[in-house]
């Protein structure tokens, strides 16, 4: 009877022959997850700087409306960067020929998936009743 972990680390010819490429897609998908980061760091730093001139400078019947429209723009970055992140992962399953790999890919898709669907949702609340 094979044990189950040996069929888990089967390697390819990406791993053989192609291990150049396989070390570039890697890279590739390293400096996609950078990105990632990159956009949603932008889309907390936007939110911020809006939030707090939103603050200082309206009156106070139109906070509401201020950050609702920053919270708005803030899940455009968050969705933006989860994409990112998705292909990122792809990418790297795509390298590793594990079982294990696989799974956690569908797991995290599945969950990054369920917050875009809830963000979204969320973001049209809000541009539905801005003043909410």
């Amino acid at each position: 009877m094979e044990d189950l972990a040996d069929l888990s680390v089967t390697e390819g010819v990406l791993h053989g022959d192609l291990a150049r490429v396989a070390m570039v897609l890697e890279w590739i998908a390293a400096l996609i997850s950078i990105l990632a980061i990159a956009v949603m760091l932008i889309g907390a730093a936007r939110f911020l700087y809006g939030f707090v001139i939103g603050e200082a400078k309206i009156a106070k019947t139109d906070r509401a409306r201020i950050l609702n429209e920053e919270r708005v723009e803030l899940g455009r970055y968050i969705l933006a960067g989860l994409e990112l992140f998705i292909v990122a992962d792809i990418i790297h399953t795509a390298l590793s020929f594990a079982l294990g790999d696989l799974v956690f890919l569908g797991l995290l898709v599945l969950i990054r998936s369920a917050i875009s669907f809830f963000l979204d949702r969320e973001i049209e609340g809000i541009r539905r009743d801005p003043e909410r």
